[in-house]
């Protein structure tokens, strides 16, 4: 029996009955609700001018509020959340929210197209840094043990803008508009937290969501039991996690997708467990959760997670979803093979794990069985000999922010002394899978860690690769940055001497400097 989709919008629960399965947020705001605050720009989730803010249960009691885009997020995935627009900063008396107060004051919007967006991923921010009267919730705030609002590095401002194009102001007064924003008085009505928690407590179901519209079904299971129950039962139906690929295949591509399996609700897919030997990682668990926890105990992967896409495409993308996909130019491949990762298959009771490069066979061909699904990716700790890895990470692009890799790459190995062990290179965007360079791999192991090795590696790739031409880059161009990304590998972890980052790294400008 049909079920209909509940969430909170607008003040108020709001129930749908009759919208199509892959009715995506944005055409419901604009087409059915009026709200037309949030803009259409590129139906892709690039631009951002469809930036909204849902807010879901944390597990802890609180809320999770997280910057999305609605143009490729389906309307389905709303149940049980809570959604917020532009529409919802203006203030009962019918002022600005110190958000959009602190656009006006700093010149930040021109044409005003992209402006509702930008707006939405600030008030995220301003929300996570305490602007709304709660904690923070950021790690400044958590470290500090601030009661109050603290503000943002221009840093951080620009992170949480990633998601956001303008082609009018340039970003200059946006980002001040970022710290204008905690200087502005408190908004004089502030979402009641612990109200909404209630409310959306409420709305959680304890068994499967089931939703029908035109003979396409929308199951969202609660457990992995259920989800893999289901998966046996119709083995075709379409898994969907965060949508930020998928979404794609509905408004670029005008494709049905058929039954619909929604992964977003099974609580033991949005766990991190660590433990002394692995970092297990739910595959429901967000590309900006996954990576927060793995920075942590690899801070090598810092850049590559703040140049992973953007932050709604992080908040939304589920590190497993990138695994299944299988891209060759898929980002966190690369660095998990060569952290050595395992990842979890679930096909109806049967569970098995195997090495993440060995899911791959062919380009979009995985040893998967129709009725299988990722599970969870297993990363090992740096415990024991792995205290003594060295282990980088790069991404080459036309863009610093939000744009796909060229080249992405990944070294690793054990230091022993002088000695390589155990070296593991894997990269994107050179073959039709991300690949191992075994080849070079045999060159580097048990070998002395000089110049002279390095060099042999460098031309070993060669025997391992031989990458395509496309829009992105030639094939000589992908060849010799791989070969100068390992050569940087060396100059950063060379026994006498290494580079710091910052000596091989070129900026354009330093965020944390006002110009």
């Amino acid at each position: 029996m049909s079920q209909s989709i509940r969430f909170y919008h607008r003040n108020a629960i709001r129930e749908v009955s009759d919208a199509p399965v892959t009715r995506t947020v944005l055409q419901y705001l604009r087409e059915d609700v009026q709200c037309t605050g949030t803009k259409e720009g590129c139906a892709e989730g690039d631009c951002g001018a469809c930036t909204v803010v849902v807010a879901e249960p944390d597990g802890a009691g609180s809320l999770r509020f997280s910057a999305v885009n609605a143009c490729i997020q389906f309307l389905p995935t709303l149940d049980g959340k809570a959604l917020f627009t532009v529409e919802d900063l203006r203030q009962p008396d019918g002022s600005l929210h110190p958000v959009q107060q602190a656009m006006v004051d700093c010149h930040g919007s021109q044409c005003g197209f992209c402006t509702p967006g930008f707006v939405m991923s600030m008030w995220a921010l301003y929300r996570k840094h305490g602007g709304e009267g709660q904690p923070p919730s950021c790690a400044a705030g958590g470290e500090a043990g601030c009661a109050g609002a603290c503000a943002p590095s221009r840093a951080e401002i620009a992170d949480a803008l990633t998601g956001n194009l303008c082609r009018c102001t340039g970003y200059r007064p946006i980002i001040e508009a970022g710290e204008r924003m905690f200087e502005l008085p408190s908004p004089k009505a502030p979402i009641d937290v612990p109200a909404l928690a209630r409310t959306l407590a409420a709305l959680q179901r304890e068994e499967t969501f089931h939703y029908e519209y035109g003979g396409d079904a929308f199951d969202a299971p609660r457990t992995l039991d259920a989800l893999a129950a289901l998966k046996l039962e119709r083995p075709a139906a379409r898994l969907l996690a965060g949508s930020t690929d998928v979404g794609l295949w509905v408004t670029k591509q005008m494709r049905a997708l058929g039954d619909i399996v929604y992964v977003g609700r099974v609580a033991e897919l949005q766990r991190i467990e660590t433990s002394a030997d692995w970092i297990e990682i739910g595959a429901g668990v967000t590309v900006e959760r996954a990576y927060a926890e793995l920075a942590g105990h690899y801070p090598e992967l810092t850049e590559m997670w703040k140049r992973f896409a953007s932050l709604p495409i992080r908040n939304a993308g589920t590190l497993g979803g990138n695994v299944a996909n299988g891209s060759p130019i898929g980002d966190s491949m690369p660095g998990l093979i060569a952290l050595g990762a395992r990842v979890v298959l679930r096909g109806g009771e049967i569970e098995r794990e195997l090495a993440l490069e060995d899911l791959y066979l062919a380009y979009q061909k995985k040893d998967m069985a129709e009725h299988e699904f990722v599970a969870a990716l297993k990363v090992p700790t740096r415990t024991g000999e792995r205290e003594a890895l060295r282990f980088r990470t790069y991404k080459l692009s036309k863009r610093f922010d939000s744009d796909i890799s060229a080249v992405c790459a990944a070294f690793s190995f054990i230091a022993d002394g002088d000695t390589i062990r155990s070296p593991r290179i894997a990269f994107g965007g050179m073959a039709a899978t991300p690949k191992r360079a075994t080849g070079a791999e045999g060159v580097l192991a048990d070998a002395s860690w000089h110049e002279a090795t390095a060099q042999a590696a460098m031309q070993a790739l060669a025997r391992d690769y031989a990458p395509l031409s496309d829009m992105r880059a030639t094939s000589e161009y992908r060849l010799q940055t791989a070969q100068n990304l390992l050569y940087r590998f060396w100059l950063e972890t060379r026994p006498n001497d290494p580079l710091p980052p910052q000596a091989l790294n070129v900026r354009l400008a330093d965020l944390e400097t006002p110009a």
